[in-house]
């Protein structure tokens, strides 16, 4: 039996949309800022994909330290919206809807929403973990999108 929870949060910062949009639609940009990511590989795109990636997680459970490997795709790339998919076994899906939104003086909104299923008994786990690691990415976001020097989209 598969339960689905999900949690968003808003993030600004002063830099153009398409900077943001940028820096969240790469993941193997997303180092610096996801907490539990240490390894971004690029996979040929899945069908229906803009982008595929094999992304490597160090995960705790107590004492215990392991590391879980998941795909993740990214089926929208605009300028004010970014949905991408994460699945790992078993049965567990991580789906990330962003909205962007040029706002007066400079800024940018993002708006992510989280929605995650897995089975009920990883459930609980898995939602603390995806939770947490996207509110210290949040946290991380703004300051990283606020740097001066950080580098343009590439064309």
């Amino acid at each position: 039996m598969l339960r689905s929870d999900t949690f968003s949060y808003t993030v600004q910062a002063r830099c153009s949309t398409a900077d943001a949009a940028a820096l969240l639609s790469d993941l193997t940009r997303q180092g610096e800022l996801h907490p539990l990511i240490i390894r971004v590989r690029m996979l040929p795109p899945r069908p229906g994909a803009q982008a595929s990636y094999a992304i490597s997680d160090r995960l705790a459970a107590g004492p215990l330290r392991f590391r879980t490997t998941y795909q993740a795709d990214v089926l929208i790339s605009e300028e004010d919206e970014i949905v991408m998919v994460a699945r790992q076994w078993p049965a567990t899906t991580v789906r990330n809807h962003t909205r962007l939104r040029a706002e007066p003086d400079g800024l940018v909104r993002i708006d992510v929403e989280i929605t995650l299923t897995a089975p009920a008994p990883l459930f609980r786990y898995a939602f603390r973990q995806a939770r947490a690691a996207h509110l210290a990415l949040a946290t991380r976001l703004g300051a990283v999108l606020d740097r001066p020097d950080v580098p343009p989209p590439p064309t």
